[in-house]
């Protein structure tokens, strides 16, 4: 006689090969959910449905929502299967876990205080953060020129920035035209260009200057 189908507690044939997964409530930036973002998007690529995927990995349609709802820790085997019926490595359900995702806090009047090149007397750069293990460079600073200020050479570099007055008023080379600019004023422009201040009409003055460039190397 044939061996009965196991059930579990409600009576209902239990999910295989995800029978080992343990439900539990999602958290965003967790592991469960990670892996069902990636799940999803597999299977939206590859336009399944839920239904559809769960025929071709063996597991219930309830588990597959489950699974990209971030609700439920699925066993090794279930992972395992899912990735073959969506024809993809199995770490692969697994990147967007190990992505790098980096925060820089800093209290103020903190930032780190660094001597940039062409940096003149009075002339105070505090670095608010930066990325790390980025294709691109974002640098974002908080510039300060005080009544001892010497106006310095204009910069020129890669990529684009973008500069936001706070206090005080400065003309602001860019290329071949001269803004005038005020507490509120900003500019984004592109860097390869010669820039700086010009003229700096009203003292103190302070900024904040985001840098994005590629990467030395990049």
């Amino acid at each position: 006689m044939a061996a009965a189908t196991k059930k579990n507690k409600r009576g209902r044939q239990a999910d295989s090969p995800s029978d080992a997964a343990v439900e539990t409530e999602p958290k965003a930036g967790s592991l469960e959910a990670a892996i069902g973002r990636q799940v999803r998007e597999f299977r939206q690529r590859l336009q399944l449905t839920v239904v559809d995927l769960g025929k071709l990995a063996g597991v219930s349609r309830g588990m597959v929502s489950k699974i990209e709802n971030g609700m439920t820790s699925p066993s090794l085997a279930t992972l395992s299967a899912l990735a073959q019926a969506l024809n993809v490595p199995v770490t692969s359900l697994f990147r967007r876990y190990e992505e790098q995702r980096d925060a820089t806090f800093v209290k103020a009047n903190q930032g780190l205080v660094i001597e940039r090149r062409g940096t003149r007397a009075g002339h105070q750069y505090q670095l608010l953060g930066h990325t790390v293990g980025k294709t691109i460079s974002v640098e974002p600073y908080l510039i300060t020129l005080t009544e001892e200020s010497e106006i310095f050479p204009l910069f020129q570099h890669a990529g684009v920035e973008f500069i936001y007055i706070l206090e005080g008023k400065v003309s602001y080379r860019h290329g071949g035209r001269v803004y005038q600019m005020g507490p509120g004023d900003s500019m984004f422009f592109d860097s390869d260009a010669p820039h700086g201040p010009e003229e700096l009409l009203k003292l103190p003055i302070r900024f904040l200057s985001v840098i994005v460039q590629p990467h030395e190397g990049e």
